[in-house]
């Protein structure tokens, strides 16, 4: 009888492993809980391009990388009760390489720390290619024509196309949490949106090389309609995994780059920057311009104050606007 039973018990235990390969969590580092983390995931707009202040390996040096992973980054600026702030995102980066390349190492953080909280920001680089479109929008400056009409009518499908990439990414981060032991529930996971980082207001002496060389109705595009419909979106594959949503399509009004005028540090986004002695060197040239129309120091500064009373607050849903004072906080009214 007890052999029989001991037979059965071996037959279970093998039928529940040929079935699953993760029965159970792998082991975590002994002291795990005493370590506690906030990681943030996605591309330029976390990963800090256009701060300055790059770590090492990551501003394009032999044998390193163009994640222009900057100390000034948001994530580093965000006041949370956690031991350390990680920043794995990458300039460039779409859905396909954060899951590729920046899971793995969520998993080997997530085994070794307790991670409270994961900001991401992806999407942009995935069918909607933001940054190409300002691109041709700088193309279209230069040959007096406007941008508007060859992007717009394929913005929206773009969009579309988008979402369940982004849902895809985020079940994703979700499963590799799962993987290394954690409930959905034990930490937070907040979708970021983007900020538009021009304006129409902006003096039409800068719309040109000396600061944004970008057409008034392009401009109005941009902010009236491409930020927010990609901010909804990335809203959609927020709530289809149970996300948090911080949307920062109102987190530049005032800031924008070239609205300063005269006074750019009063900007909280790069213009037009060239890295002239980049563009000397072949290996470096093709991204003498990357920083251009990215969040500054400045920016990422005050969206990291926003989201850090993002963090501290228990709404689903919140935005980064301007307040009085001019400084930006945390709106959780819908």
């Amino acid at each position: 009888m007890r052999k029989g039973l001991f037979l059965a018990t071996i037959g279970l235990l093998t039928t529940v492993l040929v079935v699953s390969d993760h029965v159970f969590p792998p082991p975590s580092a002994p002291d795990r809980e005493s370590r506690t983390a906030v990681v943030a995931l996605g591309d330029s707009t976390m990963s800090g391009e256009g701060a300055g202040s790059y770590e090492p390996g990551t501003d394009g040096e032999e044998g390193g990388n163009w994640c222009h992973r900057s100390r000034e980054a948001e994530i580093m600026k965000t006041a949370v009760d956690a031991d350390q702030k990680i920043n794995l995102a990458c300039s460039g980066a779409n859905s396909d390489k954060l899951r590729n390349e920046q899971l793995p190492r969520l998993r080997d953080i997530a085994g070794s720390n307790q991670v409270v909280a994961i900001v991401v920001a992806v999407g942009a680089n995935d069918d909607p290619r933001f940054s190409e479109i300002l691109n041709k929008c700088f193309e279209a400056w230069g040959k007096r024509s406007d941008c508007t009409s060859s992007v717009a009518p394929e913005w929206t499908k773009r969009v579309r196309r988008m979402v369940p990439k982004v849902e895809n990414t985020l079940n994703a981060i979700r499963q590799t949490m799962r993987d290394s032991g954690y409930l959905d529930s034990s930490y937070q996971l907040v979708v970021q949106s983007y900020a538009a980082p021009v304006s129409p207001k902006m003096p039409q002496s800068l719309q040109n090389l000396s600061g944004c060389p970008l057409r008034t109705t392009d401009l109005e595009w941009v902010v009236e309609e491409a930020v927010p419909e990609l901010s909804n979106g990335l809203r959609t594959a927020a709530a289809k995994v149970g996300a948090r949503f911080l949307d920062l399509a109102r987190a530049g009004v005032g800031r924008e780059a070239c609205v300063g005028g005269d006074e750019p540090d009063t900007e909280w986004f790069t213009r037009l920057s060239v890295d002239w002695d980049g563009l000397k060197d072949q290996r470096r040239s093709s991204h003498a311009l990357q920083e251009s129309f990215h969040p500054n120091a400045r920016g990422h500064e005050e969206i990291g104050r926003c989201l850090g009373e993002f963090l501290a607050s228990d709404k689903r849903d919140g935005a980064c606007v301007a307040r009085l004072d001019g400084s930006l906080g945390l709106n959780t009214e819908s």
